[in-house]
């Protein structure tokens, strides 16, 4: 089976966009790529030693938050289904008794949701805030990092309409979100080898320049999916002092991978 692929980046990145042309790109080749499965997110954080201890599995919660904000994607419906069958059958096993641990377990459950496909991948935005225990609970996981220069970012998070009380609201505060999402990223990327990460441009992308690399990358021809990606904004910004630095280390590792 061939590894995973996990699409990460901040909000506001054009990661949804993208994501929606890779699931189409997977559907074509028999596979699944869920956007905003969580599935790697929700595990980590709602299967602990202390629940295994008591022998509890909490499929509920992990249920609701899937169903709230329900997964997009080709097949994401079947997918979902399949995910709840998963989740009972490993909350009935914890009930009786489960001896291994809350990792192990939490990889097992993310293998079994994706099992019947032959390649997948998903896409979500907080997996970028916590890299290691995302790789713990998908240990052959590849990486795509799409970045967006902060500026950009922070103008469109500052336009963003809707519910969303975890926003920032003035201009440094979200140059600020930006630069601490990403570092997690370049303390990790040291460490893996490189056949693993891919650093992708946000307007590289939109202008065609990356689909090559990325198709190398997944394995599959992008092209003739990724031809409605259009960029907003300029790429050209002054970049803020303070998120200057990460900002100049992503555009290195764009360039060198």
């Amino acid at each position: 089976m061939t590894a995973p692929l996990l699409l990460l980046g901040a909000q506001r990145s054009g990661t949804t966009a993208l994501a929606h042309a890779l699931s189409r790109a997977y559907a074509g080749a028999g596979g699944l790529f869920t956007v905003n499965g969580k599935l790697p997110y929700l595990l980590p954080r709602w299967c602990t030693e202390a629940d295994l201890r008591g022998r509890h599995f909490r499929a509920d919660e992990i249920l609701h938050a899937l169903a709230r904000k329900p997964p997009g994607g080709e097949g994401s419906d079947r997918w979902l289904a399949h995910v709840e069958q998963v989740l009972r059958r490993v909350a009935a096993e914890v009930a009786q008794g489960y001896g291994g641990a809350a990792p192990s377990l939490v990889a097992r459950v993310i293998a079994d949701s994706y099992a019947p496909w032959p390649l997948w991948g998903d896409k979500y935005n907080e997996y970028l805030m916590d890299l290691p225990a995302l790789l713990a609970a998908v240990p052959s996981a590849r990486l795509v990092l799409l970045v967006r220069h902060p500026e950009a970012v922070a103008e469109s998070v500052l336009r963003w309409p809707g519910d969303r009380p975890w926003k920032p609201v003035t201009r440094p505060g979200a140059y600020a979100k930006w630069a601490a999402w990403h570092r997690g990223w370049l303390e990790l990327a040291g460490g893996l080898a490189e056949e693993r990460l891919m650093v992708v441009g946000y307007h590289a992308l939109c202008a065609g320049k990356a689909t090559r690399r990325l198709s190398e990358f997944t394995g599959l021809d992008l092209a003739p999916y990724l031809t409605g990606l259009r960029p907003s904004g300029r790429d050209d910004y002054e970049t803020p002092d303070e998120v200057a630095d990460v900002w100049r280390t992503l555009c290195e590792m764009e360039c060198d991978r």
